[in-house]
Parts: structure tokens; C-alpha cells; sequence
């Protein structure tokens, strides 16, 4: 259609519909947004912080937590061991025979109660702690205690549905950035 006199073509206006639906959209995304850039924060400091200490020192960043948590409180059991790492017994349990093989760990059976086997730091894990640097996972966990308890208990219940909803539960939780085990008959 042509102009017709006197009467001016309408201004062609851009909708404003994409720009709307842009922004529903980051809206939606936005929680998703916020927990993802919050994962990649916790991974990209703990694998940054793990290269380091294993460049200083040469251990991993989950044997220097598990080593610092053995010098805080010697004497305690495998058991014990894994509620102060707060990971399970069997994931601590292999951080702990790498210790024991590279000499700074010692097991022995407790006197009180021989079947009871009682973890100690050596000498020269004492020197290897001396020289290493602060552990990542020991700033999270009491970052994670200064929160309220209803934060703490939400945030553990909302990341274990997220893992859940993702279908990733059956996803062992072990030490970070350990070595994983060979599959069965694989060595």
C-alpha cells in the first residue's frame, strides 16, 4: 500500500514481545543461574586449590584434609575419622592407606581395645603440614557452620534434591578430586 494523502504511514514499531519473553526467561533461569555459578565457583577453587597442593607438596587436596584432621585430634578411629571429614568411611579410608603408604600416617590397634585401630600423624607428616598451605574443603565446611541451622539443614536438603532430580544419586560421594578406583579386574 502506498501513502495516501495526507495521512502518514505508521511508525514501524519493534514488539516489545521478544524482549519480554527474554526476560521471563531469565527469570526462570535465574535460581538455575545463581546454583550453577555457585557450583562453578566450589569446583573451579577446589581443583585449583587441589593442583596447588599437589604442585607444593605432593598431595592431593583431600589427603591434606584428611592429614590435617588426623593432627587435630590423634588417636581416633577410621570411623571417627570420617564423621570429623564428613564423608564416608570406606572414601576416607583409601585418603588414608595412601597416607599410611607415603609414611605420614601411622595404624595401630588402641590399647584399650585391640580391635579398635587408631590413626596418627609421623614425624615427617608433621613436616609435610608445616609447609602446606590452608585447606579449601576446612574454609567450606566452616563457612557451611557459621550459617543458621534452617539454612544449613535447607541447603543440604535442596542439594540432595538437585542431585536427586538429576538423577545422579547413585554417584558415590567421595573425597574430592581423589583418584577413582580401577573397575573390578581392571589394576
Amino acid at each position: 500500500m502506498g501513502r495516501r494523502a495526507g495521512i502518514a504511514a505508521p511508525a514501524r514499531v519493534r514488539s516489545a514481545e521478544p524482549g519480554r519473553r527474554a526476560a521471563a526467561e531469565r527469570e526462570r533461569n535465574g535460581d538455575a543461574a545463581r546454583a550453577m555459578n555457585a557450583l562453578r565457583r566450589f569446583v573451579r577453587v577446589l581443583r585449583s586449590t587441589s593442583v596447588t597442593v599437589e604442585r607444593s607438596i605432593g598431595l592431593t587436596a583431600a589427603q591434606l584434609f584428611a592429614l590435617r584432621a588426623i593432627a587435630a585430634c590423634p588417636g581416633q578411629s577410621l570411623g571417627e575419622l570420617a564423621t570429623r571429614t564428613l564423608t564416608t568411611q570406606s572414601s576416607v579410608s583409601e585418603v588414608i592407606s595412601r597416607l599410611v603408604a607415603r609414611g605420614l600416617v601411622t595404624r595401630h590397634p588402641s590399647v584399650m581395645d585391640r580391635r579398635r585401630m587408631e590413626l596418627g600423624v609421623t614425624e615427617a607428616g608433621r613436616r609435610m603440614l608445616d609447609r602446606a598451605p590452608d585447606s579449601v574443603q576446612q574454609r567450606l565446611v566452616t563457612g557451611f557452620e557459621r550459617l543458621p541451622a534452617p539454612s544449613r539443614r535447607a541447603l543440604a536438603d535442596a542439594m540432595e534434591a538437585w542431585i536427586a532430580a538429576s538423577g545422579l544419586e547413585v554417584v558415590p560421594a567421595t573425597m574430592f578430586f581423589e583418584p577413582l578406583d580401577p573397575p573390578d579386574g581392571e589394576a
